[in-house]
């Protein structure tokens, strides 16, 4: 299905860019003072990596703080980047995004950068493309929901009798426990 809009006429032109050899940190208070959710690392014009908010938040999960001021952003990007043509429809952008759960798109000629496609870009020329490009995109806590739903399982705020922490509390054995006890039973 075609819709007849070529990712050329609706890609971010003016994306926030820098070099791979940015540290972590610098790219960090790049994206925030850009309020952008990546960060497209080029060398030149050529695209290198895709720094994304997913990237940085596994680096600081496994990295100890003192040693983030050394870690460079080429270190932790993604490297095998999936890039569309300028001359695509929006349809198969949409369609290689769902694919892959990505959000975002870089827009290349042989291998140079000439634009970024972003979910936020197709939705501002169709908004109608929401409910394809949404598909794909499930709320991780939805199956548990449901679950909770199906069982007709009750729960409120409360102190867990397990660990003392206030939360959501289910009751379980006659007993108030929050989710994480719960699980480690």
């Amino acid at each position: 299905m075609k819709i007849g809009v070529k990712v050329g006429d609706i890609m971010t032109r003016n994306f926030i860019s820098a070099k791979p050899e940015i540290s972590l940190i610098n790219a960090v208070k790049l994206m925030v003072k850009k309020r952008v959710g990546s960060l497209v690392l080029v060398e030149g014009e050529i695209l290198k990596g895709i720094l994304t908010e997913k990237d940085i938040m596994w680096v600081l999960s496994k990295k100890p703080k003192k040693e983030l001021a050394e870690i460079k952003a080429k270190e932790v990007c993604a490297k095998k980047i999936i890039t569309i043509k300028p001359s695509a429809d929006v349809y198969n952008a949409i369609k290689v995004m769902k694919k892959k759960k990505f959000k975002r798109l870089p827009v290349v000629i042989k291998k140079r950068i000439i634009g970024y496609l972003t979910l936020k870009d197709i939705l501002k020329i169709q908004p109608e493309l929401f409910e394809i490009a949404k598909e794909r995109y499930v709320i991780k806590e939805q199956k548990e929901k449901l679950k909770r739903k199906e069982t007709k399982e009750s729960f409120k705020e409360g102190t867990c009798e397990e660990c003392g922490n206030f939360n959501i509390v289910y009751s379980q054995d006659g007993k108030l426990i929050c989710e994480s006890c719960r699980e480690a039973m």
